[in-house]
């Protein structure tokens, strides 16, 4: 009985050792995944205060004395960013952490007019280095964490912008029925947990000197900083087993503690899972060990009983029958439910699909008008030059018809017939503008045909006369060969054309050499359409934004930024690219069509 005893007491032991690893294997996934998401958290914002800080806005401000409209501007400008960027708070605090300029400038306690020079996160920032710090917010007694990067001057350091950001989320994300997730950081403080009565409490005792600085630090004010009420500790092939007494009935539960650390912000993440799982099941196996002897006493009864098992064998028959017609009726209930269910989400799901159909086709029409607005815009900004390029000919209209007048007055007809017919040129002229003006304005269905890479050229430069009359500027167009043509919408391509040289016009104005080239040629199964300036060219810093809405490098009134954008999506829907191609000097652009 004592081989037997000893037998079951070292395999409830095994056992118990090998859930404890299964545990802790579960444990550890669970403990990298949300590690990896704490990180996450921190690097979505980690270069966004240094990005801010370069701005020269925050610059200027801090150089020249402050007053009430200069400070009203920060403010609402560092308010429209916090909003737009979904942090806690952004604010500006000069070189002696005085907060100048604040988001929640609004607020019922703004940060406005409060020191922060003692802060960490302030002195990395002056000493040239990005600040992280993480504490209970001295004002909005809120936690939060810190990131802060020096405002430069040259090679002077101005002040500092310090972005807050808010993590409880992390804490409601992390909710589960038998682990506790702790976050510590390098003083052992516990400033995240998914148990609400450990926050601010520590793992160990803390040394009276480490209590002070965190206490002259205000890093946690108002917080007795208490270590928890750890029983005992030992160690186990699968981890540390801690008991901890907490609760307000203080009761003691034994845990496995895991550990994680993350070295760049210089925390360490904890999980503490409860082993009661563990126990339950080797309390499980137990019984159904227990059940499985009780069960082969009673099939040796029942085979001394053999009179006795025939009567209990039919009885059992019976219940088993009883039992698979009930489970037969539930099952047909639950398929009936399931039918229905999966109906009733078939039919939601179709309605899903025309809401969305109807919400693409009303994107499809928005995408249309944009573009019409936008050749509207365009044909607005040549109405100068366009009226001049009327008048002119109305005016030698009117003094052609006069002399022809007076010519058949005094019967010479030769003259007048000479004038008349310079009335006949002057109208032809007329008409032509008209024509082209009327073809680029008009709406276009944006069915894709072969059309002549020549004749849209063509169309565009005369839409483009007026203005290119009043410039020095030289446009070169060569195509090759001179038939070429590609698939696309002759009034979109032409408005490509025209936003893509007006442009290249604006890019040369004032240049000492003046000169455009639109070429159009065939490339590896593709046609490519370019157009390329002697401007400036386009700066290293404004390429990855050039095609996004409202960028724009001219001056006020001479653009909205909306050009490039609208063309590069003019292109795709003509199953077209453009790309800023490598040039010497000036910009380059190449509209790239697969040829087919």
């Amino acid at each position: 009985m004592l081989v037997i005893a000893w037998n079951v007491w070292w395999s409830f032991t095994w056992l118990y050792h090998q859930k404890l690893k299964d545990l802790a294997e579960e444990g550890a996934s669970r403990l990298e995944l949300y590690s990896t998401y704490l990180q996450g958290v921190l690097e979505k914002y980690e270069n966004f205060p240094e990005l801010l800080a370069n701005d020269r806005v925050l610059a200027q401000q801090l150089m020249t004395p402050a007053t009430p409209e200069k400070v009203d501007f920060l403010n609402r400008y560092l308010e429209k960013i916090n909003r737009i960027s979904h942090a806690s708070d952004i604010y500006l605090m000069d070189d002696r952490g005085l907060t100048i300029a604040a988001s929640n400038w609004q607020e019922q306690s703004p940060f406005i007019g409060q020191n922060f020079g003692y802060r960490p996160y302030f002195h990395q920032a002056m000493q040239g280095r990005p600040g992280r710090y993480f504490a209970l917010g001295t004002t909005s007694s809120v936690r939060g964490y810190y990131f802060a990067y020096p405002v430069r001057q040259q090679d002077r350091i101005l002040g500092a912008l310090v972005l807050k950001i808010n993590i409880d989320s992390v804490e409601e994300n992390w909710g589960h029925a038998d682990q506790t997730f702790l976050v510590t950081d390098s003083d052992g403080v516990i400033f995240l947990s998914t148990n609400k009565d450990w926050r601010f409490q520590t793992l160990t005792p803390l040394a009276d000197e480490l209590r002070q600085r965190i206490v002259a630090s205000r890093r946690y004010p108002n917080v007795a900083l208490q270590p928890l009420e750890v029983i005992k500790t030992e160690n186990s092939d699968a981890g540390k087993i801690v008991r901890i007494k907490s609760g307000s009935q203080h009761q003691v539960k034994e845990f496995l503690l895991q550990t994680h650390a993350m070295e760049q912000a210089g925390w360490k993440v904890h999980i503490l899972t409860d082993t009661w799982r563990v126990e339950r099941f080797v309390f499980l196996v137990f019984v159904a060990l227990n059940a499985f002897l009780a069960l082969s006493v009673l099939v040796v009864l029942l085979i001394k009983q053999r009179r006795q098992r025939v009567v209990d064998l039919k009885r059992f028959e019976d219940q088993a029958r009883r039992v698979l017609e009930v489970a037969n009726e539930q099952l047909e209930t639950r398929v009936t439910e399931r039918t229905q269910e999966l109906t009733e989400a078939n039919t939601l799901l179709r309605k899903e699909i025309e809401d969305r159909k109807r919400v693409e086709q009303a994107l499809r029409n928005t995408r249309s008008e944009l573009v019409h607005t936008a050749k509207m815009a365009a044909l607005g900004q040549m109405s100068a030059g366009i009226n001049h390029e009327l008048n002119q000919p109305l005016a030698a209209i009117r003094s052609y018809s006069d002399n022809g007048r007076q010519f058949l007055a005094k019967g010479r007809l030769t003259e007048a017939m000479w004038n008349l017919e310079q009335i006949s040129e002057l109208t032809d002229r007329m008409a032509q503008i008209g024509v082209q003006l009327k073809q680029f304005s008009r709406k276009t269905s944006g069915q894709l045909n072969r059309v002549p890479l020549h004749g849209v050229i063509d169309g565009a430069l005369e839409i483009l006369n007026p203005v290119v009359r009043k410039t020095d500027a030289w446009i070169k167009v060569v195509i090759d060969p001179e038939d070429l043509d590609l698939r696309a919408n002759y009034v979109l391509l032409q408005q490509v054309l025209v936003n893509l040289v007006s442009n290249a016009l604006h890019a040369v104005e004032g240049a000492p050499r003046q000169e455009i080239n639109i070429r159009g040629y065939r490339h590896q199964g593709t046609v490519i359409l370019s157009v390329a300036d002697s401007g400036p060219g386009i700066a290293p810093d404004h390429l990855p934004h050039i095609f996004e809405p409202f960028f724009t490098t001219k001056q006020a009134g001479k653009g909205l930024g909306l050009g490039l954008t609208i063309t590069e999506r003019i292109l795709h829907e003509m199953n077209g690219t453009i790309r800023v191609a490598a040039t010497e000097s000036g910009a380059k652009f190449e509209c790239i069509f697969e040829e087919t």
